[in-house]
């Protein structure tokens, strides 16, 4: 069966994901194809660009608003959007049964932890704007790109959470994010390299959905190509996320 490993020696996010999958072989044309199908009513723009981090070639992904930078006359920022929302996007969509089924169950898992933290239900766990489109495209577009590349099992290494503080909605936090730590709790964690997020919640999400830890490679999995998605940090140790791809043998 076709798997990927999933080394998170500098952590993991949406967009490391996005980077990996597209530098192993995913068309950027059919991801963003794809991603049309779900009905949002935001302009927004994916850009890729090849970078270094730290002499590691990878692809760097990133999601932008056409009005990101434009602020309300009340001089507020824009509207959040609930996980009940971002459910009947993908819900209304036309992308296919199981990338559907595959999105929303990241996405309810996303919610419950940040419920959890933040004592609410998962259906009003809010998220800002900018960031919900964001999330949307990593979640779904992630869910997308295993289903080009028929992957049937993923596998995780330890996980470098990063360390340090992280400013968001609710003020400063610690790092790991208490969500991000919350969809860690089963798997190996350490922290290593910079005071930075180097794993967010988006990125927890998925390996708490979807992956198994592996101290190592199984020696029955046979690598066939690596591919590199890079984060948005430039660090000591390349901030990377290094993807390999290859057959689970029986």
């Amino acid at each position: 069966m076709k798997a990927i490993y999933l080394d998170c020696f500098s952590g993991i996010s949406g967009n490391m994901l996005l980077g990996a999958f597209l530098h192993a072989g995913v068309p950027a044309e059919h991801l963003k194809a794809e991603l049309q199908k779900i009905p949002l009513p935001d302009v927004y723009e994916i850009t890729i660009d090849k970078v270094t981090k730290q002499g590691i070639s990878a692809l760097y992904v990133n999601v932008s608003l056409a009005h990101q930078h434009e602020v309300h006359e009340e001089g507020h920022s824009h509207h959040h959007r609930t996980w009940a929302d971002i459910r009947k996007f993908i819900d209304d969509s036309a992308l296919s049964a199981g990338v559907k089924k595959q999105s929303k169950a990241i996405f309810e898992n996303l919610a419950m932890a940040e419920g959890k933290i933040h004592n609410r239900a998962k259906d009003e766990v809010a998220f800002h704007e900018v960031g919900a489109v964001d999330s949307i495209v990593d979640i779904v577009g992630a869910v997308i790109c295993l289903e080009y590349l028929e992957i049937e099992k993923v596998m995780v290494s330890a996980v470098n959470t990063g360390s340090g503080f992280v400013h968001c909605d609710h003020g400063i936090l610690p790092v790991p994010a208490p969500a991000t730590a919350e969809l860690l709790k089963r798997f190996p964690v350490y922290h290593q390299g910079a005071e930075k997020e180097l794993t967010t919640p988006t990125g927890a999400a998925f390996l708490y959905t979807l992956a198994s830890y592996e101290e190592n490679m199984p020696q029955n999995f046979q690598a066939e190509k690596i591919a590199y998605g890079a984060g948005y940090w430039d660090l000591e140790i390349p901030n990377v996320l290094r993807m390999y791809i290859g057959e689970v043998s029986a």
